[in-house]
């Protein structure tokens, strides 16, 4: 028997993919070592979360005090798994325990961000490597920027891909906001690094509206997007929405023209798995992670020139429509099952005890 402590303090952000990413990792692990008897896990979670993965987990809740003095929690641990490059708790140090690390993005990479900015990145998550035992990254395009740029010296470096998020069944009709035309939709932190305003010039076609769901994470960034959509005259067919509900998302998942995703950066891409659940057309960015995650199921914008996305938007639909690429798109969203996920982490916590 042993004992494993996830570090759900990302849990706070509940837009986020990584509020997600916990919520699922810690449900699947705890369902599967609920059935082997093999193990058990707590959660170390935000106090305003200690009942988001069921009445029955083991949940820490954060102290205040936790960071800088005593952790009794971590007397019986095992293996402590750290979910991010973050994470206010780290028991570097503690001979006993074993610190899985997973990695998400070295976006820092691949934002344009400054040498001193992606430096600093690089230096805050080498410390964490060095008092790590072993190494998940969520894709094989992570694994490549963490070998090539960190010294992982001899640990264990796994890739395991995100599961799909769970959907839920579509409304009727959305709350927040309901289309009087086909639309287009994307979803995530509103920000520079998503690219979003390069999707302006697909609104060429007036039958067309934008629909951008997810947090106003840069304002001057939408205020950017506004503009661009004033000055094409496309204003009265943007629609930014922020955070919308788990419902209205899948109605927007389910009813879109097609899912788009031209982000400059992506460690996975989480938006792109759940997009799949529905079969709906796939417009992705050619960099970092997506073509990873979209494979052949997917269109790629390997230029964001506005002619250019617009060709290859046109063509896309036309190959989708010929071809039948719903069910493939379908079956490519079964490659991400959570399930299957939680057994390869599990796989990982046992190779290190």
């Amino acid at each position: 028997m042993f004992k494993i402590i996830l570090d759900c303090d990302l849990m706070r952000y509940r837009d986020s993919g990584l509020y997600h990413y916990c919520l699922n990792l810690g449900t699947y692990v705890q369902n599967t070592l609920e059935k082997e008897h093999g193990g058990r896990i707590s959660f170390y979670v935000p106090s305003t979360e200690k009942w988001s993965l069921g009445k029955d987990a083991a949940c820490i809740t954060e102290k205040k005090w936790h960071p800088k003095f005593l952790k009794p929690f971590l007397w019986d641990c095992d293996i402590w798994h750290a979910p991010f490059q973050s994470g206010r708790v780290f028991p570097a140090g503690n001979k006993r325990i074993k610190v899985l690390l997973t990695i998400h993005d070295l976006n820092c990479l691949h934002e344009g961000k400054s040498l001193k900015e992606q430096e600093d990145s690089l230096r805050k998550t080498q410390k964490l490597i060095d008092n790590s035992h072993a190494i998940v990254c969520i894709s094989h395009h992570c694994k490549k920027d963490v070998m090539e740029n960190l010294d992982v010296k001899n640990k264990p470096v796994h890739v395991i891909h995100n599961g799909t998020h769970h959907i839920n069944i579509p409304p009727e009709k959305p709350m927040r906001y309901l289309p009087g035309r086909p639309f287009l939709f994307t979803m995530g932190y509103v920000n520079r690094k998503k690219n979003f305003h390069t999707l302006l010039p697909l609104l060429q076609d007036e039958r067309l509206e934008l629909i951008v769901a997810g947090k106003f994470d840069e304002p001057d960034y939408v205020q950017m997007m506004n503009q661009l959509a004033e000055k094409a005259g496309v204003a009265d067919r943007l629609h930014m929405l922020g955070p919308v509900s788990e419902p209205d998302k899948a109605w927007y998942l389910k009813n879109c023209t097609a899912f788009l995703l031209p982000s400059l950066a992506e460690g996975f891409g989480a938006p792109v798995v759940e997009a799949m659940a529905f079969g709906k057309p796939l417009f992705l960015s050619g960099l970092t992670s997506l073509p990873e995650i979209g494979r052949d199921v997917a269109f790629y914008f390997d230029d964001f020139d506005g002619e250019k996305m617009l060709q290859v938007f046109k063509e896309g639909m036309e190959t989708y429509q010929q071809n039948g690429l719903a069910d493939r798109i379908i079956r490519r969203g079964h490659d991400f099952n959570w399930e299957e996920k939680a057994k390869e982490y599990l796989k990982v916590y046992r190779s290190m005890l």
